[in-house]
Parts: C-alpha cells; structure tokens; sequence
C-alpha cells in the first residue's frame, strides 16, 4: 500500500524566525503521530536552519530546485550533493514555475531528475497543463509528452525511487482547484502510463495532486484512488493549515 505524502512547497517565502517558527508549529500540531509522510520544501539560504528546526521530529527536508552538473564553475547552482550535505532526501524538478518563468524545457527537466538520483535524492518530478492546454483537450499529451521525456531518459525502473505531482497551472495560486474527479482522472492516466511499462512499479509510485490544495478540500482530493498525497505551496506557510491538510491524509 502507497504510504501518502504530503509535501510543503515554500517558494521564495520566509526569513530565518519565520523557518524556526514554521517548523515548530507544524511539529506541535502533528504531534508524533502522522500517518503520512511530511515534508517541507524552504528556499535554499534556510534548508540549514530547516535542517536543525527539524531535527527528532517525523518531517523530512527537501529542495525546490537541482542542478544538473556535479560540481564546477557553475555561479548561482546548488549541486545535489550539497543538498543532501545539508540533509535534503526529496528534491522538486520541473515544477511549472521553472519552466513556466525560466523556460526549463523538458529534457533539462529529465537532466535534472537524472542528477537529483545520481545525488541520491529522490526527485518529485511535476507535470501538468495550462488553462489554455486544458481547454483545447490537450491535457493528456502535455502530460504524455513531459512524463516520456523523463521516461525516455532514465527508465521506468528510475521511478522505483521517484514520486511524481500533478499541478494543474491553472489551479495554482489561483484558489481554483481541481475536483477530486478531475484530479483522479489525471493521476489515473499518469499511472496507467508508468503500469504500461512496468505494473509494478507503476503501482508503487506516489502521485501527488498540487494546485490550491487546502484543510478544506485535501481529504476529498486524498480520497481519491490514485491520488497519494499533495505538493502543498501557499497553504503550507500555515503550520495549522497544513498540519490539517496532513491529518487529512490520514
């Protein structure tokens, strides 16, 4: 049975008081007992601070971003390496804002996925459409052609140890949400994509549903069959909030 996964996105948000603050807070809510498993996402000047606010509680630190390369004359990446230095387990590519606002195109996405591994960081590889894409019914090609782009790359046995988030754009930060029908829709067909290549292993991985998640629509969306969890993003600045949306998961 797929253990849920709820994953904190924090974008460029937060100081060092705010990352100290957040993380007690969320680990005064969920107590010791969380039946899923949380995760929270800082910016990089604060994964330290997360680091020791995190330790001897249950939640787990990621990154937002990866580079490519190992090391080397590369100003302004932060190396996998250096992520799990600080204590990184899970690392986001391809999320829509990357690719979105600085034009990560697929197959630097699928790079990403690829240096995230060789790192030893388990990649939450995004995927998901537009409004305009939704519209015009092209949703399960964008999705088809950004899952293939990686599965092409690095092999269907690399999503033994990789989770995959459905973000629809045009239910990110704008308050509208995906139903849960929606939702399922979409994680079925991204399953059904990864069991095509390998049933079990399609049906190990975690699919996440991201995009204006909240207390009071997660348990719905994690009702859902194939949906394993959320990336959370501005619901996940509320240790309340997104203690709520992780109980949910339970």
């Amino acid at each position: 049975m797929r253990k849920l996964l709820v994953a904190g996105n924090w974008k460029m948000h937060g100081s060092r008081a705010d990352t100290r603050e957040l993380i007690d807070g969320l680990d005064a809510a969920l107590g010791s007992d969380s039946a899923a498993e949380v995760l929270v996402c800082p910016p990089y000047v604060y994964l330290c601070d997360a680091a020791d606010a995190l330790r001897g509680t249950s939640v787990v630190l990621g990154a937002q971003n990866v580079a490519v390369e190992a090391s080397g004359a590369y100003t302004g990446e932060i190396a996998g390496t250096m992520l799990r230095d600080v204590g990184c387990r899970y690392v986001i590519v391809g999320h829509s804002e990357r690719r979105s606002i600085y034009g990560e195109e697929d197959g630097l996405v699928a790079a990403k996925f690829r240096s995230a591994q060789r790192d030893g960081l388990t990649p939450i590889l995004c995927v998901g459409e537009s409004l305009q894409e939704r519209e015009t019914g092209i949703t399960e090609a964008v999705i088809a052609r950004q899952l293939g782009a990686v599965l092409e790359s690095s092999g269907i046995v690399a999503f033994k140890d990789a989770v995959v988030a459905y973000e629809p754009v045009w239910a990110i930060g704008t308050g509208h949400t995906a139903s849960p029908e929606q939702a399922q829709a979409v994680h079925a067909f991204i399953r059904g994509i990864l069991t095509h290549e390998d049933d079990t292993i399609g049906n190990s991985v975690r699919i996440l549903y991201g995009g204006s998640v909240k207390s009071s629509n997660a348990r719905d969306l994690f009702s859902m069959p194939d949906v394993d969890g959320g990336l959370v993003g501005g619901a996940s600045l509320d240790a309340e909030g997104f203690a709520g949306i992780c109980r949910a998961a339970g």
